[in-house]
């Protein structure tokens, strides 16, 4: 599969007119919404290319990124995206499909390395930087066949998780369902431009909540994966010790797929040595449309019940729970004995991104800082951002010794044990809660409750979550559902989500947005 990414590579180097003048004629392909499977039956029966494709979604980000609604989702667009998609025509002409994502367009958060493309993690103090090789899961994604089409934008450095905005692309990125509101964060400019459809599949990060608020937000499934069954390699950093990354996608069945090709043991991120001897399955046999048939489900209220909970969200998550028991499953309460007394117990400091950070930079040479101290002195950095840094910087302790980092890993332990134990008591599959509480808020409103619920289980204990639409609040600004599970259960994750996708298909595209003519 390398070898043949290799010459993909190579053939992209041709001559474009040589290439362009064996394309055929195609008909329509719509782009909005197309899943996977789709793109792939259109070019099994000659109604698609690999460059119709391409050119099919930078038609959609000429018309809809900057111009018209603006989201303001991508920083930067594959200049050799024509090209590859060219060599893959050539290729499937030949010998059919480069690999299980043959030519399908990835839109990449701009934190990952991308050898051809700058990676700036939001900051303009990165400007420029285009690291020496990939980051592990792009090129496991280029492997597959997948084309990298754009590079989207980020909260700076991933420091926020209730908006998207840096200072390495001006302005705030927008929800494509309701332009005046917040796309969460950090990942909300993948998030929007795969809710936009400017590409079929998108990558983001997640260290509290990054992937799956701004899916949520977006009416997106994402996949936070249990720690250590996805690298982190080539990933700019906010805290190691919870940095997870992973799919975002329209549909479960994409995420899949996704997640299928990144997964797996690598030498050059250490965590993930924590798969050796974990069976990764083959998580399309997770796509069963009665998957929630028998399964025992706890409702995890502690996640989301607060005053200020929203109480349109509450609806759309009790119609969410009597779907769930419509197709079968048995859903239950569970509670999280001592769980407010043990947070409590949580008094320290500990912020270890200076290290992680300055780790990352140490292996990249050419990135134009060195230090933190570096990006802080250059005052290149957007003003929303400072006080993290100055926190960041203040924290003089080493993270493996300090107290308050101590009392976060004891946390972290117990909590693991807790939920485990939560879970087997009543024999669930998995806990479920409204990914966040509230709707997405105004642009700069950072005064109302924000909602979001997916900063404590899933990243302290390591273990996976999976958030699908669940429906719609306002008429137009979506929910999400958290699936919550034992550590390596994403299986099982994909099988309920995948269940309950197919028996609601809340999933609706943006109406801003609406196919070009």
């Amino acid at each position: 599969m390398h070898a043949r990414y290799l010459v993909v590579a190579a053939l992209a180097l041709a001559p474009v007119g040589r290439l362009a003048a064996q394309r055929p004629v195609l008909p329509p392909f719509a782009v909005e919404e197309a899943t996977i499977a789709d793109i792939h039956a259109a070019m099994r029966r000659g109604a698609l290319s690999c460059r119709a494709l391409v050119d099919r979604y930078l038609a959609r980000i000429e018309a809809y990124d900057k111009r018209g609604p603006s989201v303001n989702a991508i920083t930067s667009i594959n200049p050799a995206a024509r090209r590859i998609a060219d060599s893959l025509d050539a290729l499937y002409r030949r010998g059919g499909a480069v690999g299980p994502l043959h030519c399908v367009p990835v839109l990449v958060k701009d934190n990952f390395d991308t050898a051809d493309l700058p990676t700036t993690a939001g900051s303009l103090a990165l400007i420029g930087f285009v690291p020496a090789r990939d980051a592990t899961q792009v090129a496991r994604l280029r492997a597959a066949g997948a084309i990298v089409l754009a590079k989207t934008n980020m909260a700076e450095l991933a420091f926020t998780p209730y908006e998207t905005v840096s200072s390495a692309l001006p302005g705030y990125t927008r929800n494509p369902y309701a332009l005046d509101r917040a796309t969460a964060g950090s990942s909300g400019g993948t998030a929007a431009a795969v809710a936009a459809s400017f590409g079929a599949v998108g990558l983001g990060t997640d260290t509290g909540n990054s992937i799956r608020g701004p899916s949520a937000h977006q009416a997106l499934v994402g996949i936070r994966s249990t720690m250590g069954l996805t690298s982190r390699a080539g990933v700019v950093p906010l805290y190691l010790w919870l940095d997870v990354a992973g799919p975002m996608t329209r549909a479960v069945a994409d995420a899949a797929a996704m997640l299928q090709a990144i997964a797996g043991e690598d030498p050059r991120d250490t965590v993930t040595a924590r798969a050796r001897g974990v069976t990764i399955p083959r998580y399309a046999d997770s796509l069963v449309r009665d998957g929630l048939r028998g399964a025992r489900i706890g409702v995890l209220r502690q996640a989301y019940e607060r005053p200020t909970t929203d109480s349109q969200v509450v609806r759309v998550f009790q119609r969410a729970l009597d779907d769930l028991r419509a197709r079968g499953a048995t859903v239950v309460d569970v509670t999280i004995d001592s769980l407010d007394a043990r947070r409590r117990l949580q008094t320290g400091a500990c912020d270890p991104f200076r290290r992680d950070f300055e780790a990352y930079l140490a292996e990249h040479p050419t990135a134009p800082v060195r230090s933190l101290e570096q990006l802080v002195q250059s005052r290149r950095f957007h003003p929303s951002i400072e006080k993290r840094l100055e926190r960041a910087m203040a924290f003089t302790a080493s993270p493996d010794t300090a107290a308050g980092c101590a009392q976060w890993a004891e946390f972290r332990a117990w909590l693991r044990g807790a939920v485990t134990t939560a879970m087997d008591a009543q024999r669930l599959d998995a806990l479920v809660y409204p990914t966040w509480s509230n709707p997405p808020r105004l642009i700069g409103d950072l005064n109302t409750p924000h909602g979001d619920n997916s900063q404590l289980f899933s990243p302290n204990t390591g273990y996976p979550a999976l958030t699908v639409p669940m429906g719609y609040t306002r008429g137009v600004l979506p929910a999400g559902m958290t699936f919550f599970g034992r550590a390596w259960s994403e299986g099982t994750l994909i099988r309920l989500a995948y269940a309950y996708e197919q028996a609601t298909k809340h999933r609706r595209p943006p109406a801003l947005m609406p196919a070009l003519r």
